[in-house]
């Protein structure tokens, strides 16, 4: 495989089934978690999404892992589906494949991101995010 960020995308979707929008709905439904990795100014001007956790992406492993110290308290085995988010779609993979990387084998994230949600015509929320930094 040849070298780039590119390269780095397509190894970290290699074997991940992704989630449409509407997939991520149902998933949430069923029990899984949806982790909003977005910046502060991005979740600024694009709203936010009902039911998400929101997780700064450098404490995101420190904070899913269920074995960590700092885990948030959804975290609660391996065996959980998360799905993470983004912008666009592009670094919730790479997130992702950082949880898979940490046992978190049902890890994945949504296709588009939070553009592909409005995209889909999926509600954002009126209620402040809930930040777990």
């Amino acid at each position: 495989m040849s070298p780039g960020v590119d390269a780095l995308l397509e190894q970290a979707r290699a074997g991940m089934r992704r989630l449409t929008p509407h997939q991520a709905v149902e998933a949430v439904r069923a029990g899984a978690l949806l982790i909003d990795t977005r910046t502060d100014g991005q979740r600024r001007a694009q709203g936010n999404l009902p039911g998400a956790i929101v997780v700064d992406r450098t404490v995101l492993e420190w904070r899913l892992d269920p074995a960590s110290a700092w885990r948030i308290p959804e975290a609660t085995g391996y065996d959980r589906m998360i799905v993470t988010v983004c912008r666009q779609g592009y670094s919730s993979s790479l997130a992702a494949a950082g949880l898979r990387a940490l046992g978190l084998h049902r890890a994945t994230d949504m296709i588009g991101g939070v553009q592909g949600w409005l995209a889909a015509g999926l509600p954002l929320s009126d209620n402040p995010a809930d930040i777990r930094y």
